[in-house]
């Protein structure tokens, strides 16, 4: 019954907000391609442009549909230009990848590096449902984009640094059309990315030796098939990466965002994680429409990053009862008091320097001031984290991206079962 009329008031609202706001151009874009088929990139250092103009709203459509960071959209940038071919002495496309959203292509470079282009700007056209089309309603989805930070990223992994974790050293990069990417330029030449080491594969770029391999979730898995007690994972590193994510506000953190660096010790394998895809850190919704629908009653896991958490137990994924179930509340308390200190405030914005000014001054001060706000809390988030772990029961299908491995009962509950 709540649920049909929340649904009835989202769709009149939307109707009234649609309605009231100028109709805006989905290709709308700064970086006007047409002018840039002509230009020799070779001789160009960087280029200074905005992701996109799509999100640009009126007064009453940023009521009805929130803020969000549409300044920062519509913001130019300095993207330095990227040619395949000086990558590490030339990289060749391995393959497409990407989720719904995300459109990315896989590298590898001649000395065996494994690398990813991700897309900065998002296609959310296959994540609206046929209803929402029927009704002409694909606005208020794409817009949804809008919340999250198009440089998170770059400001997350300095965090991460601070915080003794690995990241993927993720590089804002403009990719001019070339012949490296052969029949990849229509669809991805002259256009924005985030460069990053993938999670999975690839020779060692990590600060740690004797690595084993790099590897995503689900080849972790297979390992432990094969290794069972002789691999473990780095379980106190685990849980101050997913302090840290609740800190960030990053609430979409599934089994296939983890890579793992597998090294080899006195007494086996431990697997140390590794954090990819940082969509949506400091991720920000406001405005009536996007208030309805993250109350926690309907999506508990879509928070807007603030100074206080909204609903902890909705942050708590599948994967952290997989790989922390068994973990002592004092490992928790400890993680939290080790990334609190870490975690000072000239460590905080010192991390945001990565952002040029145009960009820090739009929404940096507030950003900083919900981490630090978290921060302060991390031995009470940690206790809570803990207790709602401890409370769940352990998990009776796959992890998401594992279906088709033919785990045992066991592995399929947890990771370390007792």
């Amino acid at each position: 019954m709540i649920i049909g009329v929340v649904i009835l008031i989202f769709i009149l609202l939307t109707y009234i907000s649609v309605s009231s706001t100028e109709k805006e151009s989905k290709t709308s874009i700064v970086l006007n391609i047409e002018d840039l088929k002509s230009m020799d990139f070779s001789r160009i250092d960087s280029v200074l442009i905005a992701p996109t103009t799509l999100y640009k709203a009126n007064k009453l459509k940023t009521i009805m549909q929130g803020q969000q960071y549409r300044k920062v959209w519509s913001t130019p940038f300095q993207f330095p230009i990227l040619q395949l071919d000086t990558l590490h002495g030339g990289a060749k496309i391995l393959e497409e990848g990407g989720g719904k959203q995300t459109h990315s292509l896989k590298l590898e470079t001649k000395d065996g590096y494994i690398f990813t282009l991700r897309s900065i700007n998002k296609n959310p056209e296959p994540l609206v449902p046929k209803w929402a089309k029927t009704l002409g309603l694909e606005n208020i989805i794409v817009d949804g984009i809008s919340a999250q930070h198009p440089y998170a990223a770059i400001a997350v992994a300095k965090l991460a640094e601070k915080s003794n974790l690995l990241h993927t050293q993720p590089k804002a990069v403009f990719l001019p059309r070339q012949n490296a990417l052969g029949t990849y330029n229509k669809d991805y030449g002259n256009k924005i990315y985030l460069l990053e080491h993938e999670t999975d594969g690839g020779k060692n770029w990590t600060p740690f030796k004797q690595v084993k391999e790099i590897v995503d979730t689900e080849k972790l898995q297979e390992s432990k098939m094969e290794l069972g007690a002789m691999l473990k994972i780095d379980k106190s590193a685990f849980i101050r990466a997913r302090l840290l994510d609740i800190v960030i506000g990053d609430w979409d953190r599934h089994s296939k965002q983890w890579g793992w660096v597998v090294i080899e010790n006195e007494t086996g394998h431990m697997a140390i994680p590794l954090a990819g895809d940082r969509d949506n850190a400091f991720f920000s919704i406001d405005g009536i429409i996007p208030s309805i629908i993250s109350n926690k009653y309907i999506l508990p896991d879509l928070q807007s990053f603030q100074e206080d958490i909204d609903y902890l137990p909705g942050l708590v994924m599948p994967i952290d009862i997989y790989f922390l179930k068994n973990t002592s509340r004092e490992n928790f308390i400890k993680e939290a008091d080790l990334l609190q200190n870490k975690l000072t405030d000239l460590a905080i914005e010192e991390s945001f320097k990565a952002w040029p000014n145009s960009i820090f001054e739009l929404d940096g001060e507030e950003i900083i001031n919900s981490i630090k706000s978290r921060r302060d809390k991390l031995p009470q988030i940690a206790n809570e984290f803990y207790e709602i772990i401890k409370d769940k029961d352990y998990l009776t299908e796959p992890l998401k991206g594992s279906e088709d491995l033919k785990l045992p009962s066991s592995l399929i509950r947890c990771f370390d079962c007792p």
